[in-house]
C-alpha cells in the first residue's frame, strides 16, 4: 500500500448517494485542483431504497426480494421482485448517465450480477425441492449475496462518473463476486488495497464486503460503517468523515422544528454509544470501537452544506460546560416487567431472564430493578417478546410477568454533572403534563432516560429540548450579549 498514513477515509450514506450532482459537487470536486483529489478513500453506501428492495424495509419490515425468497416454497414472487429492483437501479442509471455509453456499461454492469444471482437462487430453489436439502440452512448466504448487489452498483456508478470528470477513480470491489476465497474482512480489506497509491488513485469501495464472519448477518444494516471503520483503522487514517444528509443536532428538527435544533460542534464516542442505543445513530457502535480504539476521529458531515466543518467525535472530549447536548429517544419500546415476590436475596433470577432474551434475539436498551422486580427495556418484535415470556413463564411459574409498549427520551452529554438539571427535566415534563412512568440516571452522568408513554413521545422530546438546550442556549446569547455591552 502506498501513499497510506496521511489521508482520510469518508463514507456517502444512502440518501446522499442518491443526490449524485450534490456528492460530485461537494463531496469529490469542492474546492479541489485538477491532480488533488487524491489521498482520500470512499466508502459508498447502496442509493437510497435500494437495499430495502433487496433485502426487506429497514422500518416498516415490508419483504423485499430475501423476505419473499425465505418464505418461498413454490411461490416465485422474489423472482419478479428482483427484476422490480432491477428495473429500480437501471432508473437510477438512466437519471445519473446522460452518456449512453456510460449508460450501457451501468446497466451491463448491474443485469449482469443481477441475473447471475437470479441463476444461483433458481438453483438453489430447485435443490431444496428436494427433501435432504433445507432452505434455511443456505439463508444466510442468500441475504449475504443480495445485500452486496446494491453497494457494487452505487460504487461502479460512481468509479464511472469520477472518471468523466477527469479523476483516476478505481473500482474497489469487496463483494467477493464470483470469488473463491473466503478471507476474514481484515484480509480482504490489506489484499485489496495491496497496490493502489493513494497519490495517484482515489478508491471507491463497496460498502458490503464479502467475509468469512459475514457482514449483513453479524452487523445488520450498520455492515457499511463497519467496512468504513476497519479501512481506517487498517490504513491508519488520520480522520474518518461521514457524510449524512443532515447535521448530527441536539434533537430531530421534525419533531422540535429546524429553527430550534443546533448543529453539535464536538461530542465523544461515549455519546455516540448512547446515540446508538437510542436508534440515532452516528456511527454504528462496532464501528465506533475500531475508530476510538485506534485514535481516529471522526467527523459527520452535512453533504448539502459543504462549507460547515461539521461535528467532530473523539475519545477524549469534554464540553467545557455541563450540561445536555443532544435529545432524542426512541418509541416501541417493550417494557417487560418480571415480578417475583420470594425474589429477594435469591440469586439466578436475573441471569435466567437474560438468558432467555438472548436465545430469542431480543435486544436491550435499559433496564431497572429493585428487591422484587425485574424490568428490561426491550427492541425486538413482539412475537418474540412473547415467546420469551412463555419460556420464563415455565421457567418461574410463581412470577408475574408482564409487558407494556412505552417510549424512552433521554438527555445526553459529555458532561451532564450540573446541579439540578434531572429536577429541571422532570419539571419540565410535568409542565408539559407528560407522566414519567420511570427514571434512569447512571453515575457517570452521560445520559438521564425517561420511560413514557409512546402517545406523548414528541412532547416529552419538544419539552425536553426548550428546557435543557434552547434555554441554555439563550442564557449564554444574553451572557455572551452582556459581555460585549460591557
Amino acid at each position: 500500500m502506498s501513499g497510506f498514513g496521511a489521508h482520510t477515509v469518508e463514507k456517502i450514506g444512502g440518501t446522499s448517494m442518491a443526490a449524485t450532482d450534490a456528492i460530485i459537487a461537494n463531496v469529490f470536486l469542492k474546492d479541489r485542483k485538477e491532480g488533488d483529489y487524491y489521498r482520500r478513500i470512499f466508502v459508498v453506501s447502496a442509493y437510497a431504497g435500494v437495499t430495502n428492495a433487496l433485502l426487506e424495509d429497514k422500518k416498516t419490515g415490508e419483504p423485499g426480494v430475501f423476505g419473499l425468497f425465505a418464505s418461498a416454497e413454490s411461490d416465485m414472487s422474489w423472482s419478479a421482485a428482483l427484476s422490480k429492483a432491477a428495473d429500480r437501479m437501471c432508473a437510477i442509471n438512466g437519471e445519473i448517465f446522460a452518456d449512453k455509453a456510460d449508460r450501457n456499461a451501468a446497466d451491463n454492469f448491474m443485469l449482469d450480477r443481477i441475473e447471475g444471482v437470479r441463476s444461483c437462487l433458481l438453483d438453489l430453489h430447485r435443490l431444496c425441492s428436494y427433501g435432504p436439502f433445507s432452505l434455511s440452512e443456505h439463508l444466510d448466504t442468500v441475504r449475504e449475496m443480495l445485500t452486496a448487489l446494491g453497494e457494487a452498483h452505487s460504487a461502479h456508478n460512481t468509479t464511472l462518473l469520477l472518471r468523466k470528470h477527469g479523476v483516476n477513480a478505481v473500482f474497489v470491489d469487496l463483494t467477493g463476486w464470483r470469488s473463491e476465497n473466503k478471507l476474514t474482512l481484515d484480509e480482504k480489506i490489506v489484499s485489496s488495497f495491496d497496490e493502489i497509491d493513494l497519490s495517484q488513485e482515489l478508491p471507491i469501495v463497496t460498502g458490503y464486503a464479502q467475509c468469512r464472519e459475514g457482514m449483513a448477518n453479524v452487523f445488520g444494516r450498520g455492515y457499511t460503517e463497519v467496512t468504513f471503520s476497519r479501512i481506517a483503522v487498517l490504513t491508519r487514517a488520520s480522520e474518518a468523515v461521514i457524510h449524512k444528509e443532515i447535521h448530527l443536532s441536539s434533537a430531530d428538527p421534525k419533531i422540535v422544528g429546524a429553527e430550534k435544533v443546533r448543529k453539535i460542534g464536538r461530542t465523544n464516542y461515549d455519546v455516540a454509544d448512547q446515540l446508538s442505543n437510542m436508534g440515532m445513530e452516528a456511527i454504528h457502535p462496532r464501528a465506533a470501537k475500531g475508530l476510538r480504539q485506534a485514535g481516529i476521529p471522526l467527523r459527520v458531515k452535512n453533504t448539502f452544506e459543504p462549507n460547515d466543518a461539521g461535528t467532530v467525535i473523539c475519545s477524549d472530549y469534554v464540553s467545557a460546560q455541563p450540561g445536555a447536548e443532544i435529545v432524542t429517544g426512541r418509541c416501541g419500546v417493550l417494557a417487560l416487567e418480571f415480578f417475583e415476590q420470594d425474589m429477594v436475596g435469591v440469586k439466578g433470577y436475573d441471569a435466567a431472564i437474560l438468558a432467555t432474551l438472548d436465545r430469542h434475539a431480543i435486544g436491550i436498551i435499559s433496564k431497572s430493578s429493585n428487591a422484587n422486580t425485574i424490568t428490561h427495556y426491550l427492541r425486538g418484535s413482539l412475537k418474540a417478546v412473547k415467546r420469551a415470556i412463555k419460556n420464563l413463564e415455565e421457567q418461574f411459574p410463581t412470577a408475574t410477568i408482564s409487558i407494556r409498549k412505552v417510549a424512552i427520551i433521554s438527555a445526553i452529554g459529555s458532561d451532564l454533572k450540573t446541579s439540578k438539571l434531572t429536577a429541571k427535566a422532570t419539571a419540565a415534563l410535568a409542565e408539559a403534563d407528560v407522566d414519567v412512568l420511570g427514571l434512569h440516571q447512571p453515575m457517570r452522568n452521560i445520559d438521564i432516560q425517561f420511560i413514557i408513554d409512546e402517545e406523548q413521545y414528541q412532547k416529552g422530546i419538544s419539552a425536553l429540548h426548550q428546557a435543557l438546550i434552547e434555554e441554555r442556549s439563550q442564557a449564554s446569547a444574553r451572557k455572551s450579549g452582556a459581555k460585549k455591552a460591557a
